[in-house]
């Protein structure tokens, strides 16, 4: 019975603890110590935006690698030895780490804000900024996360989702992190915006099977197209953009170009030609409001995902450095 009444007890703590984490988690955060910090990340953002369009897609990216490990907690930002060091980091782009250190040094130069604002909240800040730059949704963000103070290689392992991966193993490790499936789709259509390199692909157009060189889910034009961008031996920091139509764009293309077989990663195309998740697609390339209401719903949650808020963690003063 004393067994029965700890384990309810420690449920219920458990169930505190979350629903606190997030409570914790507010719009007017930092109303009264740093009034003015959208505007100053804002500001950053686009300036940086305007330099080069790099900058939306690698954010959006840095934030999501960000928070699937050790939570939304700015940990990815950490000076090697850190996540960055690990094989599933190495590609992130320089241009997402720039973005937060110039945002951070616009708000840290207004004596109010000075060391008040996380690096975690700025990169959320920063992440929303770019897609709406980018022609996306705007949405509040959500904020008063805390800087964590540990940074491995080793604690990336299994924690972002492969370009290989099957519905089940993206539903699996979208759920470990409190996201539905139809928020995988959701935030999947990022891609929209984003680039990836042809070693992560080339085995698609390349030695699919012992039966087939080419995936049979791939456009057979597009494929050959993608081979004429990625011959056999090349330079592996040719980027290639995962929207073939409208790259710059952040609009519902994807997955229009999901359902003419243009997918570029297996788990982007998987999301059309498992049947479970094909409505989802088929309604959000028919309706981009549907997309962007979606997609707001699960980079909020994803915001949420194992933040550290109150007297956790730390403001770092430098975001490459724990204090």
């Amino acid at each position: 019975m004393e067994s029965r009444s700890a384990i309810l007890l420690s449920f219920l703590l458990l169930a505190l603890l979350l629903s606190t984490t997030s409570a914790q988690l507010r719009n007017d955060f930092y109303k009264n110590t740093c009034p003015n910090v959208e505007s100053l990340v804002r500001s950053a953002v686009t300036k940086k935006f305007q330099q080069t369009f790099v900058t939306a897609p690698a954010t959006l990216r840095l934030f999501f690698h960000d928070c699937f490990v050790r939570g939304c907690d700015a940990s990815v930002l950490i000076a090697s030895p850190s996540e960055k060091d690990h094989p599933d980091d190495l590609s992130l782009a320089g241009d997402g780490f720039d973005t937060v250190i110039k945002a951070k040094a616009a708000v840290d130069s207004d004596s109010r804000c000075a060391n008040k604002v996380s690096c975690a909240d700025i990169l959320a800040l920063a992440s929303r900024d770019v897609v709406v730059l980018a022609g996306g949704p705007s949405y509040t963000v959500e904020l008063g996360r805390r800087d964590g103070r540990i940074s491995t290689a080793a604690g990336v392992q299994r924690h972002l989702p492969h370009p290989n991966f099957n519905l089940d193993q993206l539903n699996a490790m979208f759920s470990s992190n409190g996201l539905t499936q139809t928020d995988m789709i959701a935030l999947s259509g990022a891609h929209t915006i984003g680039f990836s390199h042809c070693g992560r692909f080339s085995n698609r157009i390349y030695k699919f099977s012992p039966k087939s060189r080419i995936d049979p889910t791939l456009n057979s034009a597009y494929a050959l197209q993608l081979r004429q961008m990625c011959p056999i031996n090349v330079d592996p920091r040719i980027a290639i953009n995962m929207d073939p139509t409208t790259p710059n764009t952040f609009d519902n293309a994807y997955y229009k170009n999901l359902q003419q077989g243009k997918g570029l990663f297996s788990s982007d195309e998987i999301l059309f030609t498992d049947t479970r998740s094909k409505s989802t697609v088929n309604l959000f390339a028919s309706n981009n409001g549907a997309f962007q209401q979606a997609f707001v719903t699960a980079i909020t949650k994803l915001g949420r995902v194992g933040v550290k808020t109150g007297n956790q963690g730390e403001i770092r003063r430098d975001c490459t450095r724990i204090n």
